[in-house]
């Protein structure tokens, strides 16, 4: 664990009021209680069997992200167990959500994933979507799911120029798209190789991974 990349990185979070998520997909329960041990509570996961693995190891008190792209099969599986679910890119994947919180009478928080990337890799929904799935959800009034912001991953590339106009354009979305029922107030956009500019166009919330817990295999 870079020990020192953590603690600058933990400063600044602090200093811009956003939320720190350490990425912990692949690390070993070992490691994350290293870093929980110096006060870090928001761990991001990709995987849903790796994040009921890790749940059963390690303390109760940890708020667990769901990060990845979440099968609506899998779904009942993280239900009443995970902090923030950052990436419902469909009307169905929602209403899912809400089903399976509805069954054990919770209310699950969610991000809407936005498709800002030039990548066609990427998911997530564009703006008109993200308008009709919000509509959707009002008229249906679900009760047992809060949509409290968006997430966006930028383009993978060297040009920090567009990396920056993606970021923009996210933001941007966040006034246009809320709603009295849906304050989208976390903007989760920013990770390892791009979280500076992510803190400077407003992000409220960063994924890192690698920075704190060194490269994956």
């Amino acid at each position: 664990m870079n020990t020192e990349a953590y603690q600058q990185l933990l400063k600044a979070c602090r200093q811009n009021n956003i939320t720190l998520v350490a990425v912990s997909k692949t690390k070993p329960a070992e490691d994350i209680l290293a870093l929980y041990n110096t006060g870090q509570r928001d761990f991001g996961e990709n995987y849903v069997q790796e994040l009921i693995e890790k749940q059963q190891q390690l303390p109760k008190d940890i708020r667990w992200h769901f990060i990845g792209h979440l099968q609506t099969n899998k779904v009942k599986q993280v239900i009443g167990s995970v902090a923030l679910i950052h990436g419902v890119d469909s009307f169905k994947l929602l209403k899912e959500i809400n089903k399976q919180s509805a069954k054990i009478n919770t209310i699950t928080n969610c991000l809407l994933q936005m498709h800002i990337a030039q990548e066609e890799t990427k998911f997530g929904l564009n703006e008109p979507e993200a308008n009709m799935l919000i509509r959707e959800f009002e008229n249906l009034k679900m009760e047992n799911v809060n949509i409290i912001g968006l997430m966006g991953m930028a383009s993978f590339t060297n040009d920090e120029n567009q990396i920056r106009k993606e970021f923009q354009y996210l933001k941007s979305l966040q006034a246009k798209l809320s709603t009295a029922n849906c304050q989208l107030s976390t903007l989760s956009m920013g990770m390892t190789a791009d979280y500076t500019i992510a803190m400077e166009e407003g992000s409220t919330m960063i994924r890192v991974g690698s920075l704190i817990f060194g490269s994956r295999s």
